[in-house]
């Protein structure tokens, strides 16, 4: 019986540590609040937290339980109906313009040789925890360490399907390249043992050079937190530009509601030659902070882009809308405004100057009940 006794308080201790250890990384996961001091000066930044031009609806007085309710009771299928088909990594030259798309919203930009890394996410969940949280519906196309070398690592904003504690800390280890990322978020990254000289800090309107890459943080309509508390970082939509060989500019949404700064980004930085635009996790509950494709394609159109790739869709479930919603809408939407739009499989490079070369044309419908 003793012996019984002392195994059971031994299971006791072991499972007593298990949790605290499993406690111990969600709170580091959670990051860390900036200092006040170090973010007072953005025109953004009132009264403690950041703000959008405009205000934003997310959940209005009322709406939550219906919110809830669509959640749980949303008609069509929410997942893909077998494996999404993925592509690997393949040797391909530097030159010119390219986008590979993993899933969700992480993307590999390449602009002549020059390469920057979108919202990594390559953790199975998009969680502070690994054992609950939206869980992907395909695997990540490709292992970290088969990136190639990379010149910046760009974070639209904090949430935990765009700031990833595991893939940051694995990217600190396998890259040298900075972390750019909007007014605040740098207090997650040095929570996390990134260096001080990786960490770039941008408020609206601001711009970093690294070589013959021009970054520039441009307004989106979000929010942010990963704890208890809202809009202590900053968010952001990007701007990518190069201008030897080749004159290039790249659009990235960032997570984002439709609003009036897309035509002024539009007119200050544009044309694109290429915009990534996030299409999905719209629902009727949060009308403002997430587009719907209808206003990706106007997004698209009043930043003055030529190649749209939809970001943001078909990796995790985040709203109420089937899978493929997303892109069947913005296809019917693009093609309405003849709009340019291609949709890669998770890890297929695309070359913006033929894009439609190898790509396979409408590979998600196989995945779709017939009846949904």
């Amino acid at each position: 019986m003793r012996a019984a006794m002392g195994v059971l308080a031994g299971f006791g201790l072991l499972a007593t540590a298990s949790a605290a250890v499993a406690g111990s990384r969600i709170v580091t996961a959670l990051g860390a609040r900036p200092d006040p001091e170090s973010v007072r000066s953005s025109p953004q930044y009132r009264d403690g937290t950041f703000h959008n031009a405009r205000p934003a609806r997310w959940l209005p007085r009322g709406s939550t339980r219906d919110a809830l309710r669509e959640m749980v009771t949303a008609p069509q299928p929410r997942k893909p109906e077998g494996p999404v088909p993925l592509v690997p990594p393949t040797p391909a030259p530097a030159d010119g313009l390219h986008v590979t798309w993993f899933g969700h919203a992480s993307s590999l930009v390449e602009l002549d040789g020059v390469r920057v890394l979108l919202d990594p996410v390559w953790s199975d969940r998009a969680s502070p925890a690994s054992f609950v949280g939206p869980r992907r519906l395909h695997p990540v196309p490709h292992r970290l360490v088969d990136l190639p070398r990379l010149d910046a690592i760009v974070i639209s904003h904090d949430h935990y399907d765009h700031l990833d504690l595991p893939t940051v800390r694995a990217l600190v280890q396998v890259q040298s390249a900075p972390f750019v990322v909007p007014l605040g978020v740098g207090a997650h990254l040095r929570a996390w043992d990134v260096p001080e000289e990786r960490i770039v800090e941008l408020d609206w309107h601001q711009s970093a050079s690294l070589g013959a890459l021009t970054i520039t943080a441009t307004p989106a309509q979000h929010f942010s937190g990963r704890a208890f508390t809202r809009n202590t970082t900053l968010w952001a939509s990007w701007v990518l530009a190069v201008d030897r060989p080749t004159r290039r500019r790249v659009f990235y949404s960032g997570d984002t509601g439709y609003c009036e700064a897309f035509a002024d980004i539009g007119r200050d930085h544009g044309p694109f030659d290429l915009t990534l635009v996030q299409i999905g996790a719209y629902a009727k509950g949060w009308p403002d902070i997430h587009m719907t494709p209808e206003e990706g394609v106007a997004t698209h159109r009043d930043v003055r882009g030529g190649l749209l790739v939809p970001v943001h869709w078909g990796t995790f479930n985040l709203a109420p809308h089937g899978w493929a919603e997303p892109v069947e809408r913005l296809l019917r939407a693009a093609e309405a405004d003849g709009v340019a739009v291609v949709v890669p499989r998770p890890g297929e490079r695309i070359d913006v100057a033929a894009p439609q070369a190898r790509t396979a044309r409408h590979w998600w419908r196989e995945l779709v009940a017939a009846d949904a």
